[in-house]
């Protein structure tokens, strides 16, 4: 976002939604807002933590729709986003871990494999802080942890950094089952941020691309395969 207040209008454009439905939605109290004067005003950081809570719950449709709005464009370049952010260094399978912490330890060090990460204890805090605020995790075995807000001071470049565990562990997913399946989103712009986390979320909604995923014996292979699923996405 250019800016950190949004209006009303501006917030509308920004989510290419209509201006009335945002509305009744914040008389609701279904968005974060804050009344000055008789104007309703929006920030920036609590308007992208509302899309990721709101985002879990849309469908494989409407996240294509979100794909393409000005909320995510301009971001990195829609076509293999992800296969741009997760070169094969980025991949760990089998990832040698049994808690949350050792998870999210592993990944913040694969991440750093690319020398893209500046600050990776920053890095590390900020996205276990993140998971201690809610979990990431889904119920279909899949977590997408990340920061709170994209970290430009620590980061060279937008990275998507993936691992395997050899069995599911606990995760904090809602229906309480184990996760196995990591995509660590880091990035450093809200657009871009919100467009990785619409494309992961279109892909796992698809169970046989999950049981594929899981079938993969290494690295190589489990990149081939989101790269695979990613390029059959219709964009557009």
């Amino acid at each position: 976002m250019a800016h950190d207040w949004l209006t009303l209008d501006e917030l509308s454009r920004h989510l290419g939604r209509d201006r009335r439905e945002l509305e009744r939605l914040v008389n609701r109290g279904r968005i974060p807002a804050h009344k000055r004067g008789s104007d309703w005003q929006f920030h920036s950081a609590e308007i992208t933590e509302w899309l990721e809570q709101e985002m879990r719950e849309y469908s494989e449709s409407q996240l294509a729709a979100f794909e393409q709005s000005p909320a995510t464009t301009g971001g990195e370049q829609s076509q293999g986003l992800l296969a741009r952010l997760m070169p094969l260094e980025l991949m760990q399978v089998p990832l040698d871990a049994r808690t949350r912490r050792s998870v999210l330890e592993s990944l913040v060090e694969t991440a750093g494999r690319t020398w893209k990460i500046w600050e990776p204890a920053a890095v590390l805090k900020a996205v276990m802080d993140r998971e201690a605020l809610m979990s990431t995790a889904f119920d279909v075995g899949v977590a997408i942890p990340h920061p709170r807000q994209p970290l430009p001071d620590s980061l060279e470049d937008s990275v998507v950094a993936f691992g395997r565990t050899l069995s599911p562990i606990p995760f904090g997913a809602p229906n309480n089952s184990g996760t196995d399946l990591f995509f660590l989103v880091l990035c450093r712009d809200a657009r871009t941020h919100l467009q990785v986390l619409a494309r992961v979320g279109r892909l796992i909604q698809n169970p046989r691309f999950l049981e594929e995923l899981r079938e993969c014996g290494d690295s190589a292979s489990a990149r081939a395969c989101i790269a695979e699923a990613e390029a059959a996405i219709p964009l557009g």
